[in-house]
């Protein structure tokens, strides 16, 4: 299913991936997220350009989150991943 360039909102593109996920991306900011759907992947941006802009809600302790979400990983110390270097 393609969305008509005038429906999407202004810096936004659409990519429809090999797995059927979709993903939406911010052209400004070139943040992306993904979802099932162009709706569910356009929630998901609006959600990390939160996140991104600074105004996500603050997590008190990330291991127990990520653990809660059932993802394994350990958070270093060493400060923030080289994607967020600015």
């Amino acid at each position: 299913m393609s969305t008509l360039a005038e429906d999407l909102p202004d810096g936004v593109e659409f990519i429809h991936e090999d797995d059927g996920r979709v993903t939406a991306r911010h052209t400004q900011t070139g943040v992306a997220s993904f979802g099932e759907s162009e709706s569910e992947a356009l929630r998901e941006l609006a959600d990390a350009l939160d996140s991104h802009q600074g105004r996500g809600e603050t997590i008190e302790d990330p291991e127990s989150y990520l653990e809660e979400l059932g993802i394994d990983v350990e958070i270093g110390g060493e400060g923030p991943p080289p994607w967020l270097d600015e």
